[in-house]
C-alpha cells in the first residue's frame, strides 16, 4: 500500500494494469488496495474509458507524502537554503519542516545532504553560513523541550553553557538562540556562529513565561550589545524609517500621526545622531538626557563649519535659536 500511495503521488494518472504491473500483483489487489487507501483517507479516484484510470486527488487534509532517496536529499537541501536565506516569514516553516525531515531521514543520506548544503551560496541579505547539524540539534532542542549544552565563544575565550533553548531567530545577517541561561538564571540571545560543541541533553524543562523572541533578539543586536543607547521620536512613518534603516541597526515602533520611535546604539552617542540625522527627518530626543547636549555641540560644530566655508562671513558660529519645547522630548 505504501509503495502503492508512492506511485500515485509521482504520476497524475496510472491505469489498473499498469499499477499491477508495477507493484508485481493482481489487478484485483489493486482495487483492494485503493479501496484501503480511501478508507485511511486518500481521495482516490478512479476514471473510465481513454484517458482514465487511479488518480489522487485533492482532500481536505494533507496526507503523508512518500519520498524516494533523490526526493528527500533534494527536499532537505532546499528547506536548509530556505532556512538560511528565505524571507521573512518562510524560515520558521522552512526550518520546522526540515526537523521533521531529519528526524526520519536515513542516516546514510544524511552525509550526502550536508555534503550539498555546503555547496549552496546566497548574496544580498544573505546569513552568516551555520553548520546544518548545530541548525538542526538546537531547532530539535526547542521542539523537544529538552536542555542543550555548547562551548561559546565570547572575545577571547570560549565557555561551557547550558541553556534553556526556546526559539531560533535569523536576522538578516546571522542566527540567533533565545534561550535561558542556566548558569546565569536570565534570559539571554547567542550566535549561533559563535558556538561550538553543540549537544541536546536529555533533561526535559518545562517553559517559562518568555519574551517575544524576535523582539528581544533585535532589541539587544541594535541596541543592548553597544555601550550606549538612545530613543528617539522621528517625524516620520514607522514603513518609511524601516525601509531606511536595516533591522539590525535599529528597532522601529509606531507612535501614531505619522511619527515612530527608535532605540538603537552606537560605540558613541555623536554616532547615533549622525545617523539619525541622514534619515532627513525631524526628530525629537527621548533619552538619554546627555544626547541633548551632544545635539547641541554638533550642531554648533556644524554651524562653525559652514560659516568658516562662507567667503566674506565671520567664522565664529552664530548663537542657535532655542528649540521650541515639545511635550514627548527634546527637539532636534
Amino acid at each position: 500500500m505504501l509503495t502503492l500511495l508512492g506511485l500515485l503521488q509521482q504520476r497524475h494518472v496510472w491505469t489498473g494494469p499498469e499499477l499491477a504491473a508495477r507493484l508485481g500483483v493482481t489487478p484485483r489487489t489493486v482495487r483492494r488496495d485503493v479501496e484501503r487507501l480511501r478508507t485511511l483517507g486518500y481521495p482516490v479516484h478512479a476514471g473510465q474509458g481513454v484517458g482514465g484510470g487511479y488518480r489522487l486527488g485533492p482532500g481536505r487534509d494533507l496526507p503523508p507524502l512518500l519520498l524516494d532517496d533523490e526526493e528527500a536529499v533534494v527536499t532537505a537541501v532546499a528547506l536548509l537554503a530556505g532556512a538560511g536565506g528565505a524571507a521573512a516569514g518562510a524560515t520558521d516553516a522552512a526550518l520546522r519542516t526540515l526537523t521533521k525531515l531529519d528526524r526520519v531521514l536515513p542516516a546514510r543520506l544524511r552525509h550526502e545532504v550536508r555534503t550539498l548544503s555546503g555547496s549552496v551560496e546566497f548574496f544580498g541579505t544573505a546569513r552568516a553560513p551555520v553548520d546544518p547539524d548545530v541548525l538542526l540539534t538546537l531547532a530539535g532542542a526547542c521542539r523537544d523541550q529538552v536542555e542543550a549544552s555548547f562551548r561559546y565563544r565570547s572575545g577571547d575565550e570560549a565557555r561551557e553553557r547550558r541553556v534553556e533553548p526556546y526559539r531560533l531567530v535569523a536576522s538578516d545577517r546571522r542566527w540567533y538562540l533565545l534561550a535561558h541561561d542556566l548558569d546565569r538564571d536570565g534570559w539571554r540571545s547567542f550566535r549561533l556562529d559563535r558556538m561550538t560543541d553543540v549537544a541536546a541533553r536529555t533533561w526535559r524543562f518545562a517553559p517559562r513565561a518568555a519574551p517575544d523572541a524576535a523582539a528581544y533578539v533585535q532589541e539587544g543586536v541594535a541596541s543592548r550589545a553597544y555601550p550606549h543607547q538612545a530613543r528617539l521620536l522621528v517625524h516620520a512613518p514607522a514603513d518609511t524609517v524601516r525601509a531606511q534603516v536595516p533591522a539590525s541597526a535599529a528597532v522601529v515602533r509606531p507612535r501614531g500621526e505619522g511619527r515612530c520611535e527608535v532605540l538603537s546604539g552606537a560605540g558613541s552617542l555623536d554616532r547615533v545622531l549622525l545617523h539619525v540625522l541622514l534619515l532627513g527627518h525631524a526628530f525629537e530626543v527621548l533619552d538619554p538626557p546627555e544626547l541633548v547636549d551632544r545635539c547641541r555641540v554638533l550642531a554648533e560644530k556644524l554651524l562653525a563649519a559652514a560659516a568658516a566655508s562662507a567667503p566674506g562671513q565671520d567664522p565664529s558660529p552664530a548663537p542657535a535659536p532655542a528649540p521650541a519645547p515639545a511635550p514627548d522630548g527634546n527637539v532636534a
